[in-house]
């Protein structure tokens, strides 16, 4: 997917969460939100068989954030950046994070460049933590 940058990590799928989202507080995001897509499939369809682990972690870092809505107001349709957590078909667990640059590359902003390099740079660390 050349959308996210992503990394496959060992460990069973709620020890993964559990670590990601201490790597990502420790590079300044805290997690907005916390969308359990297994879950919520369970509860609002009708399946015959269960979802697989999928959540999507909704990660910001307001400072970031910040310097990002001062240069281009709308960015907020485009926030937060988005960490999915999910069981591949063999039974791994991939953690993918959105690409910041090709995120923030849609509002065609070259002020949002630096913006964009310094959220990669923390997502990467962030999954070379895991």
């Amino acid at each position: 997917m050349d959308y996210t940058i992503q990394k496959r990590v060992d460990g069973d799928f709620d020890d993964v969460i559990e670590r990601t989202t201490q790597a990502l507080e420790e590079e300044g995001f805290g997690i907005l939100s916390d969308i359990d897509f297994g879950g919520t499939f369970e509860a609002k369809l009708d399946l015959d068989e269960e979802y697989r682990n999928y959540r999507v972690l909704g990660a910001c870092n307001p400072g970031l954030a910040r310097q990002g809505l001062d240069e281009e107001i709308g960015l907020g349709t485009l926030l937060p950046c988005n960490v999915a957590v999910y069981e591949a078909d063999d039974g791994a667990v991939v953690v993918a994070a959105v690409d910041p640059k090709r995120l923030l590359g849609l509002a065609e902003n070259p002020a949002l460049d630096p913006i964009a390099d310094e959220v990669t740079e923390r997502f990467e660390r962030v999954l070379d933590d895991l």
